[in-house]
C-alpha cells in the first residue's frame, strides 16, 4: 500500500513541476547480483535477490518454493527478468535522449512461464541437482494464464539480452552454489 502512495504522489509531484517521471515494475528477478558472488569469500552467503526462490526446485527449500508457488497463483505466471536486463531498462529510462514519450510506467518482464515449464526445464538443463518433485504437488498451470508484457519499453527502443530461460539462468546455478544454496 505504502507503495502504491508513494508513486501516487511521486506522479504528482512530477506533474506539478513538469518532470518527466519513469516508473518501472520489475518482474521477479532471477540472476546473480552483478557479478559480485565471484568475489565474495565462501562462506559468507548472501542473496537479496529472489535467487532462492528460482533455485528452490533444485534445492528442495519449501519456504523459498512458497514464495514462487505464490508468485504463480497470484498473477497466473511466473514473469522473469534477468537482473542485467532490469538495470540497463533502468538506464535506458533515465537517459536524457529518451523519448518524451518515456513518462509513466514500464513493465520489464523478459519472460513469462510456470513453475511446471520451470520444472521441466531444470530437469532437462541440471539432472545433476534434480528438481525436488515433493514441491510440485497439486494442480500446475501449464502455460501462464497471464503474460506481463514491456511492449511500451520495447516500443520505445529497449532491446532484451536475457530472452529464454536457459540465458536466464546461465550463471544463476554457479552463483547458487558460491551461496551454499546448492550443492558444489
Amino acid at each position: 500500500m505504502s507503495k502504491v502512495l508513494l508513486e501516487k504522489a511521486a506522479t504528482r509531484f512530477a506533474e506539478e513541476h513538469g518532470i518527466s517521471l519513469v516508473l518501472e515494475k520489475a518482474a521477479t528477478r532471477f540472476a546473480e547480483e552483478h557479478g559480485s558472488w565471484r568475489r565474495r569469500r565462501p562462506g559468507s552467503p548472501s542473496a537479496r535477490t529472489s535467487v532462492p526462490n528460482c533455485l528452490s526446485l533444485l534445492s528442495g527449500d519449501e519456504a523459498a518454493f512458497a514464495v514462487l508457488d505464490g508468485i504463480e497463483r497470484a498473477t497466473g505466471c511466473v514473469p522473469l527478468v534477468h537482473v542485467e536486463d532490469l538495470c540497463r531498462a533502468e538506464l535506458f529510462a533515465a537517459e536524457e535522449d529518451a523519448p518524451p514519450a518515456a513518462a509513466g510506467r514500464y513493465i520489464c518482464c523478459s519472460l513469462n512461464t510456470t513453475i511446471a515449464e520451470l520444472a521441466r526445464f531444470l530437469a532437462d538443463k541440471y539432472p545433476q541437482h534434480g528438481v525436488k518433485t515433493h514441491l510440485l504437488s497439486g494442480e500446475r498451470l501449464e502455460k501462464p494464464r497471464v503474460r506481463l508484457s514491456s511492449a511500451k519499453l520495447v516500443r520505445a527502443g529497449f532491446e532484451f539480452k536475457y530472452k529464454t530461460l536457459e540465458h536466464i539462468y546461465d550463471d544463476m546455478v554457479e552463483y547458487g552454489k558460491a551461496l551454499g544454496i546448492l550443492p558444489s
